[in-house]
């Protein structure tokens, strides 16, 4: 089961997110964010505390997305050759 190993806030609602079989991309929060569970994230400095948390990823008053979600709507990095 794969899992995130690194997160990091990135602009406009995603977060830059590595995983353990060495995936690498951007996942978009700003659909849950539509949310009351997710609502608190529309404040940006909220929204840069966000974790590791478990497996997934994850913010202090408890709001978590799982690494499933997360490597199903990974937009993967795309590298120039």
């Amino acid at each position: 089961m794969e899992k995130v190993v690194n997160v990091s806030p990135a602009a406009n609602g995603h977060v830059l997110v590595a995983l353990s079989n060495n995936r690498k991309g951007l996942f978009d929060v700003r659909p849950y964010m539509n949310s009351a569970y997710f609502e608190a994230l529309k404040d940006p400095t909220y929204f840069k505390q966000v974790r590791l948390v478990f497996r997934g990823i994850g913010w202090p008053d408890g709001q978590d997305l799982g690494p499933d979600t997360i490597a199903a709507e990974l937009i993967e990095a795309v590298h120039a050759t």
